[in-house]
Order: structure tokens, then C-alpha cells, then sequence
């Protein structure tokens, strides 16, 4: 919807979606340890289903030739339902060389043999049964008003803007872990049994204003100043109770009577969280024919209130820091199609209140987390370099980018491990070394005629990531280091005229990953496509399309992931009413062949997970082009 006039603009949009989502998904995880690794596979079920409506609006309002204001509402509800089954098992030593599929093993099984040599590494094992119910309320909105004022380039800007955000979340737990480490009374395995419905609500509220001055000190030459005070108040709330006598009892049912007598103090808590943030920028622009150029700092005073309480511990904690962030941007013009920019700038981030108490969160017995009082705030450099130029009468173009980012006093988790138990506590702690760049090129031309297109680019990334390591035998850190190394190259080539666009490409991919401990570890796994795709003009607004390509993975020490992908995909669509409307059908990966596998890596893990999609199916389309406004085509 729009209105506009030559003083007036007034646009919106309300948006409504539904999302039915079904999920399974395989997971494999290795955890780094200095002594040794350790395994954990899973098997995950995920039903859930959402709804939300969202709308935005805008008003712009120019009352003379000097002054601007600005009106941004918004506003959306979301209700979500979930319900996840997982089952997980964690052993000592990698199951893949007994069984080929480990998570059909998890649990002791009926062939005595296997199961005498699955007993020897096997650690616990888990199956978690969770449902939730999800309420969210999220709106804006901010005012803005602008004002020239006489000279050219001196203005002055007031922001007010508010925030609300406010979520209901009921869940319920049912779980069964088995330690087969730990032998009851009776000398069998011990069992935890878990039957808890979780209470969590969020309640925020935020309030800003900023105001903002430019002043002309030369002709080219501006000194712009920036103030912004922002007050953010935010509460949460969980409460945990111990459903082990209701049976029968699910998310669908009314809570039962009297189920506030179970209440388990120990794993309740509460957190209302008061912000305070002073931010102030000064920034220089240079403003020149041939160059510009763009130098400023901002400055952060905080002021961070904390009312803590989990389980018995309480703790009001108040903190205050100063932050600051400089900016230099800088783009010199060779010619109307060439330039050259050069980008940096410097962050700080603070580690989160909750993450600095010295208090011990054991609502998951498998993963406890203690907060660290001694964590310092981190600083992160990014710089971009960048270069492109183009020629009009060849249609020819270079792009040159480089990017590069090092992180200060970074924030890892370090992690105690349990052989007993398989659990870990981790603690969030500093640590330097985290960094990465880049660097990438690109060509494009058109051959003599103009029918024919090359683009080729190719890139080079490095990325140094650091973790902690647990040392078993003296019950220590020790820090890990992760490089990996790549390589990426593409080319391809199209044809085209009236009839028909028929197009050639291919890819490779190279990466070098080296583990500094666990150099048994290093990799040099690499990708490759190619493939090609014929679109054809038909009579009467016709036109068809066909492409194939071949996606291929090697180099992996898991030989699931070196395969083959034949990917195969096609379009047919007619456009009407003079190109205003198009019509059409798609049908992807028709042989079927796509697989849904995903692997990461840092420093201190490596984990592969594998689950279901919907890749081979047909899709219709439809678009309409009007115009309500007149001058360009809307869409």
C-alpha cells in the first residue's frame, strides 16, 4: 500500500507466513581432548510449526524544502509449536571402527560380541523427549527529524525511537540418561530419569534518543557530531518443576492442579537486567573530486545492573566500562568506472553480564556452565581493501578485494571432561590468536561481437583459530591451534542472441586444514563442479530451460562425503500482457541425486551432520508487474 504527494509519502506492508517443518536430522561430533578424543552420535527428530504476522509502515513528511520527518512503526506476533525427540549416545574411542552406523548402536544390542566391544568405549547414552510453546510479541518505532539549515551541507537531526519485546515460553522435558560408568547400588547401570515442565518468560524494554549536527568547515570539508543515549530494561524469568508423578501429562493438556508444589528451587532463576549506554561519535568528511574521505571515533560509556538469582545464590552486580570504536573510510576515483577503496574500522565487545558471575548452572547434567568473573572485553580489526574498474565499450570489468580481521582477548569456552559421566563444564575464558583474510579477483568481458561472456574469479583464505584443549591427567587447559588454508576458482562461459542463452561453467576448491596437536587430524579435502544450462526462446512468449550440473566432494576422511552429485534442473514459463506477467513451472534436482550433509571445524571440535529435505520437487510461479504511481514499473 502507498500514497504519496509532493509533501507526503505513506507506505506499509502486513505480512502473514506459516512455516510446517519436519526434520531428521544424523549427527556425528568429535571433541578434541589432549589425551584423546571423544565421540558422540546422535539421532534427532524435530516437528514444529509456526505463525506470524508482521507489519511495517512508513510516513515521510516534508512540511518546506528544509525539513524532513520521519514516522517507523512496526509490529509482529509469532506462536510457535515444537516437538523434538533426540536420542544421543557418547563414547571414548570412535564407534565407526566397530560398527558402520554408530547411532543404531547407542544401546546395547542383542549380538553379544559386538556388544562386548561397543561396552568397552561406551560412555552414556540419552534419549530426550522436549515440546514448547511459544509466544512472541515484538514492535518499534522511531521518529525522525531533519533540518537544513542555511549553508549548504549544516544539519541538524533528532532521533527518538522505542522497543518491545516480550515472549511466553512453556516446555516439557522427558528424558532417560544412562551412565555406563557409574553402577548402582545393585552394580548395573546407573539411570537418571528427568520429567520437568520449564516456565521461561522475557519481558524488554528499550527507549532511545539521539541527536545529530554537521557543520561545513570548508567548502569540501565536514565535521559531523553524533550523540545517542540508550536505556534498555529487560527481565527473565525460569521456573522449573518436577512433573515425575503426572504419566500421562503433555503440552496439550491443561496444567494439572496443584503442580506449583513442585517447584525445584535449584534450578530456578532470574535475571533483571538494567543498560545504560552514552554513545558519541565525531567523524571528518573530505569531500573532493577525485576522492573522499571519511575519519571518525565513537566513544561508549556503559553502565551494566545485574539482580541475579539461580537456585539458593543471589547477586546484584553492577558494571561499568568504556568502549570506543575509530572508522576510516577512504575511496579515491580514478575515473567515472575505476576506483579504489580502502575501509577500517575497530569494535568492542563486552562479555555478557550472566557470563561473568561465578555461579554454577547444572539444569543439564551433561553440560554444566560456570561463568567466569575474570573475562575481559574483546576488540575485533576488521580492514577491507577493494578495487574495481570497468569498460563500457568491451563490457569488460575487474573487481579486486581483500579482507582481513584479528579479534584481542576473543572469548573460548574451555571445557573440563567427566570420564565417568561424559559430561562437561565448560567456562567461558580469553584468548588470542583468532584471525582471517582473503583475498579475491574477478574478471568478466565480452568477446568482439558481444554474444560471447567469460567470467572467471578465483579467491585465497587463510583463517588461525584457537581453542582450549582439556588436559586429563593434570586436570588443566592447554590452548589449540587450527589452520586452514583454501584455494577457490570458477570460469564460465555464455551464448547469447534472440533464440537461446546456452551457457558452460566449472569450479574447484581446495583446503588445507592443519591441527596442532592432533596432526593425525590434518585434512586436504577438495570440491569440484561442472556443469551446463540452455535456455531457448520459443514462439508465442515461450521458453524453456535445462540445466546439469555434477557436484563432487574428495579428500575426506569420512568417505560419505566423497561422492557425486548429478543435479539436474529445469523451467518452462510464458509471459502475457507484454512482459507485465510471467507464469512458471520449475522442477529441481529431478534425478533425485542432492544430499543434505554439513560439516564444521574449529579448533577444539569436528562434527557432521546429515539430515532429510524436500530437494526434488516441482514449484509454480507467478508475478504480475503494475504500476499504481506512474514513471517506472513497479514490481
Amino acid at each position: 500500500m502507498a500514497i504519496k504527494n509532493n509533501k507526503l509519502e505513506i507506505g506499509g506492508s502486513i505480512q502473514w507466513r506459516k512455516n510446517d517443518k519436519d526434520v531428521h536430522g544424523i549427527n556425528s561430533t568429535e571433541r578434541f581432548y589432549s589425551s584423546k578424543s571423544t565421540f558422540s552420535n546422535s539421532n534427532n527428530i524435530n516437528q514444529s510449526g509456526s505463525s506470524n504476522i508482521k507489519t511495517d509502515w512508513r510516513m515521510e513528511w516534508k512540511p518546506d524544502d528544509l525539513t524532513t520527518i520521519l514516522f517507523r512503526p512496526s509490529f509482529s506476533y509469532t506462536s510457535d509449536n515444537n516437538e523434538q525427540n533426540n536420542m544421543s549416545g557418547s563414547f571414548n574411542m570412535n564407534p565407526e571402527t566397530i560398527v558402520d552406523n554408530p547411532v543404531d548402536y547407542i544401546y546395547p544390542g542383542d549380538d553379544a560380541e559386538l556388544e562386548r566391544e561397543l561396552r568397552k568405549i561406551r560412555v552414556n547414552s540419552s534419549v530426550v523427549d522436549n515440546s514448547s510453546i511459544t509466544k512472541k510479541l515484538n514492535g518499534s518505532a522511531s521518529l525522525m527529524i531533519n533540518r537544513k539549515i542555511g549553508v549548504n551541507g549544516r544539519n541538524i537531526g533528532l532521533r527518538l525511537g522505542t522497543g518491545i519485546n516480550d515472549s511466553d515460553n512453556g516446555r516439557f522435558r522427558d528424558s532417560e540418561t544412562t551412565y555406563y560408568r557409574l553402577k548402582n547400588i545393585y552394580g548395573e547401570d546407573s539411570v537418571a530419569y528427568r520429567r520437568q515442565y520449564i516456565s521461561n518468560e522475557t519481558e524488554s524494554r528499550n527507549y532511545s534518543v539521539q541527536f545529530t549536527y554537521s557543520e561545513p568547515i570548508t567548502q569540501s570539508t565536514f565535521l559531523q557530531f553524533s550523540y545517542q543515549f540508550l536505556y534498555k530494561n529487560s527481565f527473565s524469568g525460569k521456573s522449573t518443576y518436577n512433573f515425575i508423578n503426572y504419566d500421562n501429562w503433555s503440552l496439550k493438556q491443561e496444567l494439572p492442579q496443584g503442580y506449583e508444589t513442585y517447584v525445584v528451587d535449584s534450578l530456578g532463576k532470574d535475571a533483571d537486567y538494567k543498560y545504560f549506554n552514552h554513545d558519541a561519535s565525531v567523524t571528518v568528511r573530505v569531500v573532493k573530486k577525485k576522492y573522499r574521505l571519511s575519519v571518525g571515533v565513537t566513544v561508549q560509556p556503559q553502565k551494566s545492573v545485574l539482580s541475579y538469582h539461580l537456585g539458593e545464590s543471589y547477586m546484584d552486580t553492577t558494571r561499568q566500562v568504556f568502549n570506543f570504536a575509530p572508522k576510516i573510510d577512504f575511496k579515491y576515483r580514478f575515473s567515472k568506472f575505476s576506483q579504489l577503496q580502502f575501509k577500517y574500522y575497530g569494535k568492542s565487545s563486552q562479555p555478557g553480564m550472566e557470563s561473568m558471575l561465578p555461579i554454577e548452572d547444572n539444569s543439564n547434567p551433561l553440560n554444566i556452565r560456570v561463568g567466569n568473573p575474570g573475562l575481559l572485553p574483546s576488540f575485533s580489526h576488521n580492514i577491507r581493501l577493494g578495487m574495481n574498474t570497468y569498460n563500457n565499450d568491451h563490457q569488460r570489468s575487474i573487481i579486486i578485494n581483500a579482507n582481513a580481521s584479528i579479534v584481542q582477548n576473543s572469548i573460548s569456552n574451555s571445557t573440563m571432561y567427566n570420564e565417568e559421566t561424559g559430561g562437561r563444564i565448560t567456562m567461558p575464558k580469553n584468548i588470542n590468536g583468532n584471525w582471517n583474510g582473503n583475498i579475491s579477483a574477478g574478471f568478466n568481458t565480452a568477446l568482439r561481437n558481444k554474444k560471447f561472456t567469460i567470467h572467471a574469479n578465483t579467491s585465497f583464505r587463510y583463517r588461525n583459530s584457537v581453542g582450549y584443549i582439556y588436559e586429563g591427567s593434570s586436570k588443566s587447559t592447554m590452548k589449540n591451534i587450527l589452520s586452514e588454508t583454501g584455494f577457490t576458482g570458477r570460469i564460465s562461459g555464455v551464448f547469447r542472441n534472440s533464440l537461446m542463452e546456452l551457457s558452460a561453467n566449472s569450479s574447484i576448491g581446495y583446503t588445507f586444514e592443519k591441527n596442532k596437536l592432533y596432526p593425525q587430524n590434518n585434512q586436504e579435502p577438495y570440491t569440484f563442479s561442472y556443469g551446463c544450462s540452455a535456455t531457448f526462446n520459443l514462439l508465442w512468449n515461450v521458453s524453456i530451460m535445462s540445466g546439469i550440473v555434477n557436484q563432487g566432494r574428495r579428500g575426506y576422511d569420512d568417505d560419505y562425503f566423497n561422492r557425486d552429485e548429478l543435479l539436474w534442473n529445469a523451467r518452462l514459463s510464458k509471459s502475457f500482457y507484454k512482459g507485465r506477467a510471467i507464469f512458471s513451472i520449475e522442477a529441481y534436482d529431478i534425478l533425485t541425486r542432492k544430499s543434505n550433509i554439513s560439516r564444521s571445524l574449529n579448533s577444539n571440535v569436528r562434527s557432521i551432520t546429515e539430515y532429510n529435505g524436500v530437494n526434488s520437487y516441482v514449484m509454480a510461479h507467478f508475478i504480475y508487474r503494475y504500476n499504481v504511481m506512474g514513471g517506472k514499473m513497479r514490481k
